[in-house]
């Protein structure tokens, strides 16, 4: 009887470790049969691109993906990783189609990147928009003045530490900022125009930083559609001319029981953290105060 239930025991361990392999296959690896659509998640404070840029490469090149879902749930991020994302996704739409479903906010550079889509999809009450640009530079001088500290920084190049918290920003290095700003401000515009086809006077009107809801952006022609994520798969499913339930592939991401602990107090963190937090003073982001 013992000899029966150890036979027992190591059939059931390998047809879970069968099903177990399987599933990781057609999770991680996309190895399934059936028309595939696969999704891009873009998710908090854009910064670093590495795992989405991957996945949006990999899903274009795949001939057996036949469209591609981005789902974006940000307030934006920094102004490089951005405008990287939006062209790689841009290179997806020349070959198959790209919906877009946002979640709960979708706005500043979360929107710039929406924009690269065939299709926006909202909720009624998705907040975004928030078209602008932002740098924001905390200054301690008369702080650090009360407590006897001074800096006293050596440089090469007049504007070398323009931005600096140690002191204020003279008429002329404002007005300098001012022209970074502006200038990537129309790219910001342009790039939307174009991908909507829009005037870009009109998307003008809408680029002074306000948030929109989901409702008043399909007003606005910022957003295509009213509904979900899954509503976006079913359009894209007629789109496609698939029968029956497509199968989706999601990105590839490495698995860390530490990362799965963590992730949530470090994403956090880094949402209230933003604006120190980036590789690039310059934001499309949406503030959070």
């Amino acid at each position: 009887m013992r000899r029966g239930i150890k036979i027992t025991l190591i059939i059931l361990i390998v047809l879970v470790s069968v099903s177990l392999l399987s599933f990781i296959l057609a999770g991680i690896t996309g190895l399934s049969f059936g028309e595939k659509i696969a999704i891009v998640e873009i998710e908090g404070v854009i910064m670093d691109t590495k795992d989405v840029l991957e996945d949006i490469v990999r899903f274009r090149e795949d001939n057996d993906i036949k469209g591609v879902i981005v789902r974006i749930n940000s307030p934006g991020g920094s102004t490089g990783p951005t405008q990287e994302i939006f062209r790689e996704i841009k290179k997806i739409k020349e070959k198959k189609p790209v919906y877009v479903s946002m979640g709960a906010v979708c706005a500043s550079g979360g929107y710039y990147i929406a924009s690269a889509g065939n299709k926006i999809y909202a909720l009624p009450s998705t907040i975004t928009g928030s078209i602008g640009v932002i740098m924001e530079n905390v200054v301690m001088e008369d702080l650090l003045k009360k407590i006897g500290i001074q800096a006293e920084p050596i440089k090469a190049g007049i504007y070398k530490d323009i931005g600096s918290p140690f002191r204020k920003m003279k008429q002329e290095e404002r007005a300098y900022i001012q022209e970074i700003l502006n200038s990537i401000h129309d790219q910001f515009i342009k790039d939307i125009a174009d991908s909507r086809r829009m005037n870009p006077e009109t998307v003008k009107k809408y680029a002074d930083g306000r948030v929109f809801t989901g409702l008043q952006a399909k007003t606005y022609g910022l957003v295509d559609v009213i509904g979900t994520y899954h509503d976006s798969i079913e359009d894209m499913k007629k789109v496609l001319n698939i029968k029956g339930k497509p199968v989706i592939v999601k990105g590839k991401r490495p698995f860390s029981i530490l990362k799965l602990l963590v992730s949530s107090v470090v994403k956090e963190f880094y949402n209230e953290m933003y604006n120190t937090w980036s590789s690039s003073p310059f934001k499309f982001i949406m503030p959070l105060r």
